[in-house]
């Protein structure tokens, strides 16, 4: 190859490379493996572009009011009860307790789940969710529920007792004997 072949190919190559170097502001250097523009399609942004999404509509907006200065009380800040469970929670709690009679454990899960989506604050749907994952053969989990259940059973002393007496067995089951015990007691103390 002669001088000025050689001169060309070298300055097609340094080309080559500053066009990779060569996007505009906020394009994208890299281009698809398709071949096609990446930027191409999309239409240039905005300031707007770059504002976040309103969730409410400007006639919807809660008016936001400062707190009122009120005095504490001496009474305890837990809530006497959980939520009451509303008919579409109950209704996903009968079809677990199906699922669960006939040995879908899963399925049953997959249930109270959706059950306790819409009713967050139920007890009931926690001890629920434990039978369920003992069906499952999850124990971990399945305390950690009646756990949860327990802090919302507020001052109704069926729920308690139930949900002692459910972590006791559980505890059981895991080796856990002298937190059986413990629970146990709670439950009888009630």
């Amino acid at each position: 190859m002669n001088r000025q072949g050689i001169f060309h190919a070298g300055m097609l190559v340094a080309l080559l490379s500053l066009a990779g170097c060569a996007s505009g502001p906020g394009g994208s250097i890299y281009v698809p493996a398709d071949g096609g523009a990446p930027d191409a399609l999309e239409p240039p942004r905005t300031a707007e572009d770059n504002e976040e999404p309103q969730i409410w509509r400007k006639s919807e907006q809660p008016e936001i009011r400062e707190p009122e200065q009120t005095p504490r009380s001496t009474k305890p800040s837990y809530r006497d009860a959980g939520d009451e469970l509303s008919p579409a929670a109950l209704s996903l709690v009968r079809e677990a307790d199906g699922l669960l009679s006939s040995g879908n454990a899963e399925g049953a899960i997959a249930r109270l789940e959706r059950a306790q989506r819409i009713a967050p604050r139920s007890a009931e749907v926690y001890f629920k969710l434990s039978e369920a994952y003992v069906a499952g053969n999850k124990l971990g989990p399945a305390e950690q529920f009646t756990l949860k259940g327990l802090s919302l059973a507020g001052n109704d002393i069926r729920l308690q007792r139930a949900g002692w007496l459910l972590l006791a067995d559980i505890r059981r089951a895991r080796g856990n004997l002298a937190g059986a015990d413990q629970a146990e007691e709670r439950a009888s103390a009630l």
